[in-house]
């Protein structure tokens, strides 16, 4: 279970961020964050166990750095479209539920997944229990966080979208960070 809920940490605060971003959440928006959110936490686990140790040490190598990257691009991206959208009054901006982001942000806050499913059987702990535990308390607190960002969205304001990049770019930067500090 703690486990579960330190892989759902980066996964929470991505959903917060996107709940900054809309008036109001839709069913669609629960579903579609629990759903990348989580799924993408229950599968990288099952993947990293499908690779095996001979693979694991360069994905783990490099999974900071992929992390960083792929966030501080969504959040650089938002930050752009923050910048550009001035009146509000006859344009569209992206949909933050859009699949293409969900599942980019869905990768780059479940790589540490991957490395935990190469150690799932070091740690003699049950390997389906795990998985289903992982990616269930991920679904459940990424909605949360949806709901959380929303609310405190609600309180600033509707331009946040550039509260929303920061807040991705930080992660990476903190991922890359606590990486680089271990190493």
């Amino acid at each position: 279970m703690l486990l579960a809920l330190g892989l759902a940490m980066d996964a929470t605060a991505v959903a917060a961020a996107r709940g900054l971003s809309v008036p109001v959440i839709r069913a669609r928006h629960v579903l579609l964050v629990a759903g990348f959110f989580g799924g993408a936490q229950a599968l990288m686990p099952v993947i990293g166990w499908l690779l095996g140790a001979r693979i694991g040490p360069r994905v783990q190598a490099w999974d900071h750095w992929i992390a960083f990257v792929l966030l501080a691009f969504i959040g650089g991206k938002m930050l752009w479209e923050a910048r550009g959208d001035n009146s509000g009054e006859g344009e569209t901006t992206a949909d933050p539920f859009a699949w293409s982001s969900m599942f980019v942000l869905a990768i780059a806050t479940s790589i540490d997944a991957l490395a935990v499913g190469i150690t799932l059987p070091m740690l003699n702990a049950p390997f389906a229990i795990s998985v289903v535990t992982i990616g269930v308390v991920t679904a459940l607190l990424s909605a949360a966080g949806l709901f959380a960002g929303r609310r405190f969205g609600a309180m600033l304001g509707k331009r946040l979208d550039v509260a929303g990049g920061v807040v991705l770019i930080g992660l990476g930067v903190k991922i890359l960070l606590e990486h680089l500090m271990v190493s």
